[in-house]
């Protein structure tokens, strides 16, 4: 496929999704995603050393009447807390920034969340473009404008939807990307095949080792496969009242594990993309137990995302009952009890509410 590719999302505020190497070259493409003489790019320690300056030249060039300010904050999970939100608002007073200023967000999912939810804050909301440079927030949160900041009480628990007015993913960034990065962003893209193309699994078994190998051509389809399925499911439910849902396949798991671990994803607790290749296996076992799918599916799923050089059971040292009550405080749980995304087999996911809490403690004691 040729090397750069963009995608329309749909809905009440469309945007477009640009993929391919150099766009962060593109002063043209930048420069036409301002509207207003302020610019706040926000990025992290990882990330701004690497791409911050050489964008803020770009568009100081291009634009030589643009006020451009730069945020950049300690890198992790751990930090995308209210405290940086906080900062990141200060930033943007510091730069005086108007209603039509608009918000970069140059760095993985933490910088996305974080700066998005910023910009729908600042002054009842600015426009914010997504720039991610990993692997994970191209394929999943640059993507359908959630944002938000965790709690110690658990991840993204304040936030909001604010979509971008552009995402623009230039996949030359994935170049300085580390291998384990690489894989915790594969564990997003099998997750649309788990949940809405059985096909693309398939696909993915075949080109395991292109797209660990980085080649262009295997990762830019995998990208703009990935946003395509993201940005159908968007356009069809931009609020998350239905179909969206079926996006968070393995993620009360992975929250839960995330949470309990204390977002030590740096360190030696699993990142996110880890935690969600964990959590859609105990999904998959979750359907299974409740006999709603087949067990060889679980296998297919768990094999494919080894392949991938992936986690697929649970860390040692994490109780099941801990996990159990970080999932109460999930986003997906209601007044009637834990709800799941679970599934009947690749590419057939679906919403199961009221789900046993004893169902769900065996899964987790099982691994």
């Amino acid at each position: 496929m040729s090397p750069r590719a963009t995608l329309q999302v749909g809905g009440p505020r469309p945007y477009a999704v640009h993929v391919g190497p150099g766009l962060l070259a593109d002063t043209t493409l930048l420069a036409s995603t301002l509207r207003g003489r302020h610019a706040l790019v926000v990025s992290d320690t990882n990330v701004a050393p690497l791409h911050a300056s050489g964008l803020t030249d770009a568009l100081s060039r291009r634009s030589p009447g643009l006020l451009v300010g730069r945020y950049t904050m300690p890198a992790g999970e751990h930090e995308k807390t209210l405290a940086r939100f906080g900062e990141a608002l200060d930033a943007l007073a510091g730069l005086g920034a108007t209603r039509d200023a608009t918000v970069l967000a140059l760095g993985g999912g933490v910088v996305g969340d974080l700066a998005g939810f910023a910009a729908a804050c600042w002054m009842r909301g600015i426009d914010v473009v997504q720039l991610p440079t990993t692997l994970l927030a191209m394929v999943d949160s640059s993507v359908g404008g959630k944002t938000a900041v965790d709690l110690p009480a658990g991840k993204n628990l304040a936030g909001a939807f604010h979509p971008p007015t552009a995402v623009i993913a230039d996949t030359a960034t994935l170049r300085t990307l580390p291998d384990r990065e690489l894989r915790a962003g594969l564990a997003e893209v099998v997750k649309y095949g788990a949940i809405l193309d059985a096909g693309f699994i398939g696909w993915l078994e075949a080109n395991a080792g292109a797209l660990l190998s980085r080649d262009d051509e295997a990762l830019t389809e995998a990208i703009v496969r990935s946003c395509r399925y993201k940005a159908g499911v968007v356009e069809r439910d931009p609020f998350e009242h239905g179909e969206r849902a079926l996006l968070n396949f393995g993620h009360t798991f992975a929250h839960a594990i995330e949470a309990e671990q204390g977002y030590a994803g740096a360190g030696d607790g699993l990142n996110h993309g880890e935690a969600v290749a964990v959590g859609m296996v105990l999904a998959a076992r979750l359907s299974a137990r409740l006999g709603l799918a087949p067990d060889d599916h679980t296998t297919r799923l768990r094999r494919v995302l080894e392949q991938l050089g992936l986690p697929t059971s649970l860390p040692p040292g994490l109780r099941a009952d801990a996990l159990l009550a970080r999932m109460r405080l999930d986003k997906k749980a209601d007044a009637r009890g834990l709800r799941f995304i679970l599934w009947a087999g690749a590419g057939q996911a679906q919403v199961v509410r009221a789900v046993p809490e004893a169902a769900v403690t065996e899964t987790l004691r099982e691994g």
